[in-house]
C-alpha cells in the first residue's frame, strides 16, 4: 500500500532481486522464502558451475564446484524442490543460465505442469546470451553455431507457448567486467541481438507478423559502473540504439514491441577487498545510475552485496542490500518525477558521444559477418582484453583513483570484518559429497526406459534442424540429468574452446620504472637458469571468469616471461601435462569460484607424481586469509588476492619465487 502522502501517479518501483542460489536446492528455497518475506519481489537464481556447463556432481570436472556460486540442479527432483511451496504462477523469476539454458526452462515448465499451472502465464527469464560466454564469463559448451540454434528454438518455442517468457536476455554486464568500455559495452551487445534476431529470422520458424512479439521479449542484462552519470547516459544510448535498430532493420512498428527492456546489477569488479565498507556507498551510486532517469529507468534491479570481494555474501549481507533498493524506492521522492535529465545539454552530448561511437563498433562487427564470426575469429575477446589491460594500466598508475586501493589506504581496524571467518558464508564440504550421492541414487531409482528412449529421441532431434524444446521437455519428465541431456549434444555439436584474446592483447600503455626493472629482473634470472623463464597461466576446474587470468597473462608476456596460457576449463591432470610438456619454471593457478582447496592440491600432487614437485606454484583468486595459510601448508609458493592490484609487484614475486626454486639469491627490484 502507498503512503498516504504518495501522488497517485507515482511511478511504479522496479522488480527487486537479490541473486541468490548455493549448497543445495532445499537450502536455496529456504533463502528464497526468507528473500520473498523480506519484500524481494522477484526471484534470480544462481546456479553452479556444473549446472551452467552441463556436467552432474560426480562428474570429473565438478570436484571442487559442486554448490559454490549457485545452485545445483542436476534433474526435475532438484527442481521440484528448489521451488517447493513458491507459487510459479505468481512469481517472475530470473535463471542465470546460459549453455544449457533450454535444460533449466524445461524443467521449470515441468514443474510448473505438475503444479498445475497455465504455462502461457509463466513470466520471467532466461538469460541464454552464449555470446558473451565466449568473450567474458565462459561458461560456454558447445560451437558458436549449434549454441545458437539453441538460443533461436527457444525463441521460437517460447514466442507461442511461454508468450510473457524473457527467451534471451542479452547480457552485457560481464563485457563491462571484462574490460568493455561503454562504447563496446553498447555495441558488443547489440551485435549479438543482431545476431540472435537474424538467426530467428532467418529459421523461418516465427511468421513475419509475429516478429514484433520475438523483439518485444528480447531483454538486457546490463552492468553499472561507479562513473555514474556516464551509466546513466550509456542507457539511454542503448535505449536509442534499441529503439533505431528495431524499427529500421527489422521493421517493427509498435513502439511497446520497441521498447528497452532492461534489468541490472550493478558492478561487482569494481568491489574491494581493502576498506569493503565503501563498497556500500558504490553499489549506491551504481544503483542511482539505473534508477535516476525515467525514460531510461531498469525493470529489475539486483546488488551485490559489500563483501562479495571477500567471499561468498550471508542472508544478512544479501538483506542490506535488498534494503538499499526498497529505501530508494520507498522513502525518497525519486519515482514522483517525470524525467530529471530531459533537455540537458550535458547529458544530451554525452549520450550522443555514445551512439556515434557504438554505430562505428557496430558497423565494424557486421562488416566482419556479425557477432559469431568476430567471437571466432577472436577480434571482439582480443579487443575487450586489451581495453581492461588500460584500465588495470590507469589504476596502478594512480591516474584512475580507487579509495582504500591506490589512494586513502591508511585505515582503522574494520568491526565488520574483525572475525574475518564469519564475515562471509562458507559452503559445507559435505554439501559436494551429499549431491554425488543424491544423483546416483536418483539414477538407480528411476525408470531407465523413458530415459534411454528420451535421450536417443534427443540424439536424432539434434541431428536434423527440428525445434530441440519439446525432446528436452521430454528428457526432463522422464528423469534425465543435466549431464546426460548436455552429453548427447555434446556427442552432436562437439565442444569449443573459445579464442583467449591474449595473443592480440597490447599490454596497456608505455612501460613504468617498475615494469622495466622487472624486465631486466626476468630477463637476468633466464641467463642465470639457462633460458627465457616459462610462466604456466593455468585455470583448474569449471570457474570461467579467465579476466585475472588474462591479465596476469599479459602482464608476465609484457614482462619478458614466455607464457603458457591453454584458456579455461582446465583438469589439475591437463595443467600438470602442460607443465610437463613446456618445461615451464612456475605455474600460476586462477581461482574465483571458491574451489581452490580442491583442485590447487590436486595439481601439486600432480606435479610431485610427474618429478616437478622443485616447480613452484603460485595462485590468485578470492581466497580468504584462512584457506590461503592452508594453501602455503600444503606448498603453494604465494598467494594473490585481490587486493594485490600491482602487477608489476605481483610479476617481481613470481620471478623472487622461481629465483627461490632455483636457489638463487631473491632481487626483487626496488619500487620505483
Amino acid at each position: 500500500m502507498p503512503f498516504p502522502h504518495m501522488p497517485k501517479d507515482r511511478d511504479r518501483p522496479w522488480v527487486m532481486r537479490t541473486y541468490a542460489g548455493h549448497s543445495s536446492p532445499a537450502e536455496s528455497n529456504a533463502l528464497y522464502r526468507r528473500n520473498l518475506a523480506k519484500g524481494q519481489t522477484g526471484l534470480s537464481v544462481a546456479f553452479d558451475l556444473p549446472t551452467q556447463t552441463g556436467y552432474d556432481p560426480d562428474d570429473e570436472l565438478a570436484v571442487g564446484e559442486v554448490g559454490k556460486v549457485g545452485v545445483p540442479v542436476t534433474h526435475i527432483g532438484d527442481m521440484r524442490a528448489l521451488f517447493d511451496g513458491i507459487p510459479l504462477d505468481e512469481m517472475n523469476t530470473s535463471m542465470t543460465i546460459n549453455a544449457t539454458a533450454m535444460w533449466l526452462l524445461a524443467l521449470y515448465q515441468a514443474v510448473a505442469e505438475e503444479h498445475g499451472h497455465d504455462v502461457s502465464q509463466l513470466a520471467g527469464t532466461t538469460q541464454n546470451d552464449i555470446i558473451k560466454e565466449y568473450l567474458s564469463r565462459g561458461t560456454y559448451v558447445f560451437p558458436p553455431a549449434p549454441s545458437m540454434r539453441l538460443i533461436t528454438d527457444m525463441v521460437a518455442y517460447t514466442v507461442t507457448a511461454m508468450p510473457k517468457w524473457n527467451p534471451t536476455n542479452i547480457c552485457s554486464y560481464h563485457l563491462q567486467e571484462a574490460g568493455a568500455t561503454p562504447v563496446q559495452e553498447i555495441a558488443y551487445a547489440m551485435s549479438t541481438a543482431i545476431a540472435v534476431l537474424d538467426s530467428v529470422r532467418d529459421s523461418g520458424q516465427v511468421p513475419q507478423e509475429r516478429f514484433g512479439e520475438v523483439v518485444a521479449r528480447i531483454s538486457f542484462f546490463v552492468n553499472a559502473g561507479v562513473r555514474f552519470v556516464e551509466e546513466m547516459c550509456k542507457m539511454r544510448a542503448f535505449t536509442q540504439l534499441w529503439d533505431e535498430l528495431t524499427k529500421e532493420r527489422y521493421g517493427v512498428e509498435d513502439p511497446k514491441h520497441r521498447r528497452f527492456r532492461y534489468g541490472v546489477q550493478v558492478n561487482s569488479l569494481g568491489l574491494t577487498e581493502a576498506q569493503p565498507e565503501n563498497n556500500v556507498q558504490r553499489i549506491v551510486l551504481e544503483m542511482l545510475a539505473v534508477t535516476l532517469s525515467k525514460d531510461a529507468r531498469a525493470r529489475a534491479v539486483q546488488l551485490p552485496a559489500w563483501n562479495e570481494a571477500l567471499g561468498l555474501p550471508r542472508p544478512w549481507d544479501q538483506q542490506w542490500s535488498l534494503r538499499l533498493q526498497q529505501v530508494l524506492a520507498y522513502e525518497t521522492d525519486l519515482l514522483e518525477y517525470e524525467d530529471l535529465f530531459t533537455g540537458s545539454v550535458v547529458v544530451e552530448k554525452k549520450v550522443a558521444e555514445l551512439v556515434e561511437g557504438a554505430r562505428a563498433e557496430i558497423a565494424r562487427v557486421q562488416e566482419m559477418g556479425g557477432a559469431v564470426a568476430a567471437v571466432e575469429s577472436g577480434y571482439m575477446k582480443g579487443e575487450l582484453v586489451a581495453s581492461l589491460a588500460e584500465r588495470r594500466r590507469r589504476m596502478e598508475s594512480g591516474e584512475d583513483v580507487v579509495v582504500g586501493v591506490n589512494k586513502f589506504d591508511t585505515t582503522e581496524p574494520n568491526p565488520l570484518t574483525a572475525d574475518l571467518d564469519t564475515a562471509i558464508m562458507v559452503v559445507d564440504p559435505a554439501v559436494e559429497a551429499a549431491a554425488q550421492e543424491a544423483v546416483q541414487k536418483w539414477r538407480a531409482e528411476r525408470d531407465p526406459e523413458p530415459v534411454r528412449k528420451t535421450l536417443d529421441a534427443l540424439r536424432v532431434a539434434a541431428s536434423s534442424d527440428v525445434n530441440l524444446m519439446p525432446a528436452t521437455l521430454d528428457c526432463a519428465r522422464a528423469g534425465v540429468t543435466t549431464g546426460e541431456w548436455a552429453g548427447v549434444l555434446r556427442e552432436v555439436f562437439g565442444e569449443y574452446r573459445a579464442p583467449t584474446g591474449v595473443a592480440a592483447a597490447a599490454g596497456g600503455g608505455e612501460a613504468d620504472q617498475t615494469l622495466t626493472d622487472v624486465r631486466e629482473l626476468v630477463r637476468a634470472t633466464g641467463e642465470e637458469i639457462g633460458g627465457r623463464l616459462r610462466f604456466l597461466v593455468g585455470k583448474p576446474g569449471l570457474d570461467g571468469h579467465s579476466n585475472g587470468a588474462e591479465q596476469i597473462a599479459v602482464r608476465a608476456r609484457d614482462a619478458g616471461f614466455e607464457v603458457i596460457y591453454q584458456g579455461i576449463r582446465l583438469t589439475p591432470e591437463q595443467i600438470v601435462s602442460a607443465a610437463v610438456e613446456e618445461d615451464v619454471h612456475v605455474v600460476g593457478l586462477s581461482v574465483l569460484s571458491g574451489s581452490h582447496l580442491q583442485v590447487v592440491p590436486a595439481v601439486l600432487r600432480g606435479l610431485q607424481e610427474a618429478g616437478l614437485d622443485d616447480v613452484p606454484v603460485v595462485v590468485g583468486g578470492i581466497i580468504p586469509d584462512s584457506d590461503a595459510r592452508r594453501l602455503r601448508e600444503q606448498g603453494v609458493a604465494r598467494v594473490f588476492t585481490p587486493k594485490d592490484f600491482g602487477l608489476n609487484d605481483i610479476m617481481g614475486q613470481v620471478v623472487d619465487v622461481v629465483r627461490d626454486a632455483h636457489g638463487l639469491d631473491a632481487q626483487v627490484p626496488e619500487p620505483a
